[in-house]
């Protein structure tokens, strides 16, 4: 096992995950029957037992941001994209359930070594195959960039890509991700990412339970961002078609009220395309 632990907060989401599939109604925002085999029954249970509005309203903004950044995928195969990142991969199981539009894609899994361990023990004593098309890419970002781990991993920088980035940005200093969004602005055009964030106007003073969450598993968030100046900096790196999902179109895509879950009120997950050259990027 490496130095560092695998990811708790992974194991938390997959349990949300695996949760909606046992008790939340129908019909599903994200279908995902392999996190039930995944994730032990003892994490799903405490779903269950913390439950309040506020965790309901959590693990509906877990699944939608799924559920959105796989359409967007799927938009994304259809044009033509024949590559998928998945960044800070966790307990995420696309490529275990992957859908037949899928099948041509090659996917990536990108994730901290010990998190990879974790989750590949995981697999096997489900007795889960790994798929053909799928490639782990191990990274410590304390000692290997994005670039050097891809270019490792098989990665083929000259065709375009889909990247998710879910539940992760929030974790990091500005700097790591400007990294990111510099990498894939260094892809051909229409490459894309679809990612969730922290928003700098939520409760300023007061620290959200997340959050507080997240710093009591040695986790804490450090960085937020108000959705005018996230989407500034992407168009400064070449993106365009930049698209925040709004609460209103995440309601009526859906329907978390159908499936049990509070309405979503303000969303902070969007997706960028490529559209130019790589930018100047911003300091």
């Amino acid at each position: 096992m490496s130095e560092r632990s695998a990811s708790l907060t992974a194991v938390s989401v997959a349990a949300m995950r695996a949760y909606h599939q046992l008790y939340d109604g129908a019909p599903k925002i994200l279908d995902d029957p392999i996190a039930v085999r995944i994730v032990d029954s003892t994490s799903i249970l405490r779903v269950g037992a913390t439950r309040n509005p506020w965790t309901d309203a959590l693990r509906a903004h877990v699944l939608v941001r799924s559920r959105y950044a796989e359409d967007r995928l799927e938009e994304a195969v259809a044009t033509g994209v024949g590559q998928f990142v998945s960044l800070g991969a966790g307990y995420d199981t696309f490529a275990y359930r992957q859908p037949a539009w899928a099948s041509d894609l090659h996917i990536y899994e990108v994730d901290h070594p010990a998190s990879q361990e974790a989750k590949r023990a995981r697999l096997a004593s489900a007795g889960i195959e790994l798929p053909a098309n799928l490639t782990f890419v191990p990274i410590d970002f304390e000692r290997t960039s994005l670039a050097d781990g891809m270019r490792d991993g098989g990665f083929d920088t000259s065709r375009a890509a889909f990247f998710s980035w879910l539940g992760v940005m929030m974790y990091l200093d500005l700097a790591a991700i400007d990294a990111v969004f510099e990498y894939v602005a260094s892809l051909p055009p229409p490459s894309e990412i679809a990612f969730s964030y922290a928003r700098a106007e939520r409760l300023l003073f007061v620290e959200s339970p997340i959050a507080l969450a997240a710093a009591a598993v040695g986790e804490p968030w450090k960085t937020r961002f108000a959705p005018k100046d996230l989407e500034a900096r992407l168009r400064g790196y070449g993106f365009g078609n930049v698209e925040h999902l709004d609460a209103r179109t995440a309601n009526e895509r859906y329907h978390p009220i159908r499936a049990g879950l509070p309405p979503m009120g303000r969303v902070s997950i969007a997706a960028a395309q490529l559209v130019t050259a790589a930018g100047p990027g911003l300091s």
